[in-house]
């Protein structure tokens, strides 16, 4: 039996929506952290149980009878600590193998946002000091956050931001859901540290080029100064973690420190990954 955390947010959604395509319900289970999630879930019709991370009794409760977990990696700055209580309850529980979602960067020491995304790494190191087999899905930014990062009205302004040339293997994140539960169903990925990215890295000037094309509108990419990225950030009410985060992840970019193009992801999904114009066409409504 394959179990699933953070089944109610996107990744996870995208994952269930794939293993309900290929395989049976009786294959696997989901959880969520509340018991709404848990009905939402069971409404879809899939079996769910309550899990929280902060909650081991939950835990242990949900892992039992389980063979595999998929830990989507949450967003919470105590992660960790919540990773840990995770791994710990699966090997109580007589788990043999967790699959996790860490993130695809050259080097997290010297990152801009280290402080929070060093406990991916942390994390990893737990899973494998546990002794538990492991699958590591080293994930490359989402191309579904382009619409957050260049705003609303992106097909009519231009892309103003202080990432230099650098660029990023952008990858759906369906896609990714999609190749994370093919994965889950097969054999041979064990003890495996994966770079799930798209197979080509694509920077600001790129993506401006195609909006113009798409949109017949010259659209330029501006490259500010990072002081300048972070009033305007303050003056539209960000708070100062998410200036940190918005900030710090377009300077790692600017670093080339996301450039880790890799095939994997289309191996996984037996078929070559969408395209930059497919991106800009589906995140746009183009």
């Amino acid at each position: 039996m394959i179990l699933i955390t953070g089944a109610t947010g996107n990744l996870g959604s995208s994952v269930i929506a794939q293993l309900l395509k290929v395989t049976t319900k009786d294959k696997f289970v989901t959880t969520s952290s509340n018991e709404n999630g848990v009905k939402k879930l069971t409404e879809q019709g899939v079996n769910s149980r309550l899990a929280n991370f902060t909650d081991t009794a939950s835990l242990n409760k949900a892992f039992h009878s389980i063979e595999k977990i998929l830990l989507i990696s949450t967003m919470d700055q105590n992660r960790l600590e919540q990773h840990k209580n995770v791994i710990d309850a699966a090997k109580k529980q007589g788990v043999k193998h967790i699959v996790y979602t860490s993130l695809a960067i050259k080097n997290i020491q010297t990152s801009a946002v280290k402080d929070l995304m060093i406990s991916h790494f942390q994390t990893e190191d737990y899973i494998k000091a546990s002794g538990l087999t492991y699958t590591i899905l080293r994930n490359t930014m989402y191309a579904d956050a382009l619409a957050q990062i260049l705003g609303e009205n992106a097909i009519n302004q231009d892309i103003n931001l202080p990432g230099g040339n650098g660029k990023v293997p952008y990858a759906l994140r369906r896609e990714m859901g999609e190749a994370t539960a093919n994965l889950l169903l097969q054999d041979g990925h064990e003890n495996k540290t994966y770079n799930i990215t798209g197979p080509q890295n694509f920077g600001y000037q790129e993506i401006a080029t195609a909006l113009s094309n798409f949109t017949g509108k010259t659209i330029k990419y501006n490259d500010i100064s990072e002081a300048d990225l972070k009033s305007f950030l303050n003056q539209i009410g960000f708070s100062d973690f998410a200036i940190y985060l918005h900030s710090g992840t377009i300077y790692d970019i600017k670093m080339h420190q996301y450039e880790l193009e890799s095939n994997m992801l289309e191996t996984l999904l037996g078929r070559s990954t969408a395209s930059l114009n497919d991106f800009i066409k589906e995140l746009f409504n183009l």
